[in-house]
């Protein structure tokens, strides 16, 4: 069962095309797999094949922001946990948090600003009320659940004294 604060679960393998130089995961199959976990978690929330094709609609990430704390190697088992931080009439915001299987302490992290489309006009468009109001559920189920520590960062240098 999915934790109230988890809007949906991923699981995956790490594949041998994703290992690098340096013996793990290369850090664009993160990416990958993140992305994977994305499509699972649209389709949770009905914006689905089905519903692209009957809309003319999807959404484009506009902004994603990688975190990388554990190194995940050749064939072994991740989940992927993806939740919504915030959602207006057009945008979702996700986070996502990737642990070694039946392991809790996080391997990685996504975090997505996404836009919602109108494919006629390629711009964004309302979320339709249904895909709406299920991604509000979702928020206000976990919202009651702190702000992961990786929300929010931003990449920068502490300036050294001289």
């Amino acid at each position: 069962m999915t934790p109230p604060h988890i809007a949906s679960i991923h699981h995956g393998t790490v594949l041998p095309e994703w290992i690098d130089y340096n013996g793990h995961m290369n850090l664009a199959y993160y990416l990958v797999a993140f992305d994977q976990a994305s499509d699972g978690f649209t389709d949770f929330i009905g914006l689905d094949r089905p519903y692209r094709a009957a809309h003319d609609s999807t959404i484009f990430v506009v902004e994603a922001h990688l975190t990388y704390a554990r190194e995940l190697v050749e064939a072994e088992a991740f989940r992927i946990e993806t939740r919504v931080l915030g959602v207006d009439g057009r945008k979702l915001r996700l986070f996502q948090a990737m642990y070694r299987a039946g392991e809790t302490e996080i391997a990685a992290t996504n975090e997505l600003m996404i836009l919602h489309v109108d494919m006629r006009t390629r711009r964004s468009a309302p979320f339709p009320a249904p895909i709406l109001a299920r991604l509000i559920e979702l928020e206000a189920l976990q919202a009651a659940h702190p702000l992961p520590k990786q929300a929010g960062r931003s990449i920068s240098l502490k300036t050294r004294e001289k």
